[in-house]
């Protein structure tokens, strides 16, 4: 758990790749489990498709949200490891696994009581009932998930992502074919959506249990021991945990729903422009997962570095993540164009659609650039523990940039500019938002850094 003093950019550069890649390997294995129910439940009949992507949709917001706020645990733990102050680490988890028992309880009762959010979807009654079922199995697979993101939260503070990555291959693992099996009926009646949802509690409460064997078990964790002398819930560090964790959870709840509310948005331009949109927010989201493993990388190393109090190093860190970060979207924004065709028709064969998408693959080969750095400087930040300025940077680009903006060039355009753009209005205006949000958020963590001590830097 020490942290090695590496100067040189290139071993900057390989400590953060050291972690972001099982990172990168565990997003891709949580997205693989919500393709999983989307494809299984559309084999199965398109109501319970239907279902799983409303409900999915809505765990998805809620969680995502929650999860923000449980993500301080990581730098609080990988400041303590920087300062050597082990013995901080294990209270630390403890009171990551209180807040995520204590959050647990208003996620779950949003997914178990969910008549304000499908009000606003007008749901047919049989996708709607279809929709509950899924949603009341996924409530009670909130606490668990809650409690793997913190164990999640130790293993990156500490900078050994792999048993991560680990844990959550083998839980798609398992889901697949036992979400299958409920779904189609192998083991009884058909359960339809709902069987997606009792696989998704099932592989959520075997992450927990895999998590604790490994915390219990592992030779590494034994001077660490995170269970010893347990500690109650203590007001000040849950305190500082919100303080810092709420607007991370903020920050993650306006970019999910801004996206989500866009989505809503281009619902009124008809099903060609709905499927094109939705094609290459597919795709981008898929080219998000590098920037964001990064940053999470970075975020750590940023964290141990400012930890140990060495402002050179979170400096050269921060620099160096945003650095290959940048390059590494460009190398992917030239493929994504060069090979847009083929990629393309990997999502869709119905030529209305794939026509709207090639007309919006521009708009999301810059964003994939712009996205990239604003990713990087919004995560190092997190790694120096500043938070909140960042969280009313996304609200005011994200939600009125690129929300209000969006819609009004999609169904206005602008007089004596340009007609009624449709669902490349927003597209131009996410990418003006995060391009804004990235310039200010940039300018914020170059601020931070040339505060930190002269004598240390």
């Amino acid at each position: 758990m020490s942290v090695a003093a590496r100067e040189t950019p290139r071993g900057i550069a390989a400590g953060i790749v050291s972690l972001a890649w099982p990172m990168f390997v565990s997003q891709l294995a949580g997205i693989g489990t919500h393709v999983a129910d989307t494809v299984i439940a559309g084999h199965h009949a398109t109501v319970d498709l239907a279902a799983v992507a409303v409900g999915g949709g809505l765990f998805v917001s809620v969680v995502i949200a929650l999860i923000g706020v449980l993500q301080a645990a990581s730098p609080i733990i990988a400041h303590h490891v920087g300062a050597n102050r082990h013995e901080d680490i294990a209270p630390a988890f403890q009171q990551a696994v209180w807040l995520a028992l204590f959050l647990s309880v208003p996620g779950a009762l949003l997914l178990a009581f969910p008549d304000p959010l499908l009000a606003l979807s007008r749901l047919d009654p049989v996708v709607e009932a279809k929709a509950r079922a899924y949603l009341a199995a996924l409530a009670w697979a909130v606490p668990c998930a809650l409690l793997f993101r913190a164990f999640q939260a130790l293993m990156n503070g500490i900078g050994h992502p792999r048993p991560v990555m680990v844990i959550m291959l083998a839980c798609l693992a398992v889901h697949v074919p036992l979400a299958w099996a409920l779904t189609t009926g192998v083991f009884g009646a058909p359960l339809g959506a709902l069987g997606c949802g009792l696989s998704t509690l099932a592989v959520n409460a075997l992450s927990v249990l895999l998590g604790l064997g490994y915390l219990l078990r592992a030779g590494r964790m034994r001077t660490l021991r995170p269970f010893a002398d347990w500690q109650a819930p203590r007001a000040w560090a849950q305190r500082d945990m919100l303080r810092l964790g709420g607007p991370m959870g903020v920050s993650n709840f306006v970019e999910i729903t801004s996206f989500t509310l866009i989505a809503l948005f281009v619902a009124r331009l008809g099903p060609d422009v709905v499927g094109g949109h939705r094609v290459v927010a597919n795709l981008n989201g898929l080219c998000f997962m590098l920037p964001l493993a990064l940053g999470s990388g970075t975020l750590v190393r940023v964290g141990q570095a400012a930890g140990a109090r060495d402002w050179t190093r979170a400096r050269s860190t921060a620099l160096t993540g945003f650095t290959l970060a940048s390059g590494l979207a460009v190398l992917v924004g030239l493929a994504l164009w060069a090979l847009h065709e083929p990629v393309l028709t990997l999502f869709s064969s119905d030529t209305a659609v794939l026509a709207v998408a090639r007309g919006l693959i521009p708009y999301v080969v810059l964003f994939v650039l712009v996205d990239a750095a604003h990713t990087l400087a919004s995560f190092a930040l997190r790694g120096y523990k500043v938070t909140l300025a960042p969280m009313l940077v996304h609200t005011v680009c994200f939600w009125g940039v690129g929300l209000g903006l969006g819609a009004w060039l999609a169904f206005h355009g602008l007089e004596g500019v340009t007609a009624p753009m449709g669902a490349a209005g927003f597209w131009l205006a996410t990418l003006l938002s995060t391009a804004l949000a990235g310039i200010l958020i940039g300018g914020l963590l170059l601020r931070v850094i040339r505060r930190t001590p002269p004598a240390q830097r």
